[in-house]
């Protein structure tokens, strides 16, 4: 017998941290790239909407991409997808690099929209990304062991939060956006040499994508193995509209912040508020999430939609760093115990497509979200709430009037919206009942590489293509 396997389970998140540290410190990097970035593009435009528009532009690409990307991990090995995913994104960086260096020189006059390209390709590498990553979890962590790493994840993003806007407020003044590049460029080749040493486990061949179907027919599995499935629908909905909530959120706390204070005001928001992401990484990395998935993720985000009632109080840095903090706090646990849910109900041969069509899903809503943000502030909340607005006399004796109190207002509205999809979700059977009516599509163990069949003709017993509708009880 190999001695690999009583390694894997004497430590079994071992090989995921390898992973896991190298996409640690790529997000560090792409944190500050993308914060120094969002900075400079509001000051040379002054314009939320524009803001908005790069977000989109950012984030669009990738809900387009995801169900090819999804097939194709499916089809591809899961490694070297993130391996080519982890390499477009730096060329991204680079390209960046050159574009600013060459504005500095004064070769040309940089402009925002230069900027979209690298954006929407970087946005497509993370179409492919996503996915290959969260199957690659499932085959390299045990079953019971998923909602550890799933923190672990969320710890890593919440981490280059915290870190990222507190180095390149101080960094940009010192290096420049072109140093703060070249860091970023320095972490996607670690994350990409980390890679390049970790294994992750192959399926057999009973459960690898047959090269006889057609990419569309990958593409469809994908939805219909959700479709069938009322409980995972029901879910699927509801991570929409709380995904929607969130696009809005991140795009509008930039203007909320600099209505009553700076630059360096936002980078301590930003990372003093990120630490609660950090705490909720934690405690889901210790944890493992609740014993019911669905009853503890809905009650965090329950959570998040009072915490967004706070826009009603007077902005100032104490306030929205606490409200910021404490919904930043519930994003790790609730995600966490989600995609643990996602990750144990869907077939490791399947679960390319899947994430792909649920993530695309899930987001297709927010880049849309995004790039209205800025008009519904600009044009209507933001007048509402000016002196003498159309509701400065009912509302704004309530939450206040001036700049940013529109964008206080427009969170209130955001909780409440939060608020009933909680309880719409929470009414539906067959999402509350979810973890009981679906049994678990995977083994309590992830697959050994030592031990992977050599037979190419898989032995009966051996796990089949489930059936699109089989596994739900009426």
């Amino acid at each position: 017998m190999s001695t690999s396997e009583p390694q894997a389970t004497s430590n079994p998140l071992r090989p995921f941290l390898f992973v896991w540290l190298g996409q640690f410190l790529s997000l560090i990097g792409s944190g500050l790239t993308s914060f120094a970035l969002g900075i400079e593009v509001y000051k040379r435009t002054g314009s939320i909407t524009k803001l908005s528009l790069v977000t989109f532009l950012s984030s669009a690409p990738y809900v387009l991409v995801s169900p090819f990307a999804g097939a194709l991990v499916d089809r591809w090995n899961r490694r070297t997808v993130m391996l080519m995913s982890d390499l477009g994104a730096g060329i991204c960086s680079f390209l960046i690099l050159g574009l600013i260096s060459a504005g500095e020189k004064g070769l040309w006059q940089l402009e925002t929209w230069h900027l979209y390209l690298p954006f929407a390709v970087s946005a497509i590498c993370s179409a492919f990304h996503g996915p290959a990553l969260s199957a690659a979890t499932s085959q390299l962590v045990p079953k019971q062991h998923l909602g550890r790493a799933n923190g672990m994840l969320d710890l890593a993003a919440a981490s280059s939060q915290v870190v990222a806007p507190v180095l390149a407020g101080a960094l940009v003044v010192h290096i420049g956006l072109r140093g703060i590049l070249l860091i970023d460029l320095s972490t996607f080749l670690i994350a990409f040499m980390g890679m390049l040493i970790t294994r992750i486990p192959s399926l057999t061949r009973a459960q690898e994508t047959p090269a006889k179907s057609s990419l569309w027919q990958d593409m469809s599995h994908g939805w219909r193995f959700i479709r069938t499935r009322p409980g995972l629908v029901g879910l699927l909905v509801s991570s929409s509209v709380t995904n929607v909530v969130m696009g809005l959120v991140v795009v509008l706390i930039t203007p909320l912040v600099l209505s009553f204070g700076n630059e360096a005001t936002l980078g301590l928001v930003v990372s003093l508020s990120a630490m609660g992401m950090v705490l909720g990484g934690i405690v889901m990395s210790i944890w493992g999430g609740p014993k019911r998935m669905i009853r503890g993720a809905l009650s965090f985000k329950l959570m998040a939609a009072f915490v967004l009632f706070g826009g009603a109080l007077p902005a100032s840095m104490p306030v929205v760093t606490l409200c910021a903090g404490l919904f930043l706090f519930t994003f790790p646990l609730m995600g966490g115990s989600i995609q643990t849910l996602w990750q144990r109900k869907v077939p490791h041969e399947l679960q390319g497509r899947v994430f792909a069509t649920k993530r695309m899903i899930a987001i297709a809503a927010s880049p849309v979200a995004s790039l209205m943000s800025g008009p519904i502030a600009d044009r209507y909340f933001e007048p509402w709430l000016a002196p003498g607005g159309a509701l400065a006399d009912s509302v704004g004796r309530v939450v206040g009037t001036g700049t940013g109190r529109g964008i206080g207002f427009l969170f209130v509205v955001l909780g409440l919206v939060m608020t009933v999809n909680v309880i719409i979700t929470w009414l539906n059977p067959r999402v509350r009942n979810l973890e009981t009516e679906l049994p678990d599509a995977i083994p309590d163990k992830p697959a050994n590489v030592a031990s992977l069949p050599e037979n190419p003709n898989p032995a009966e017993g051996e796990p089949a293509l489930p059936a699109a509708s089989g596994g739900v009880k009426s």
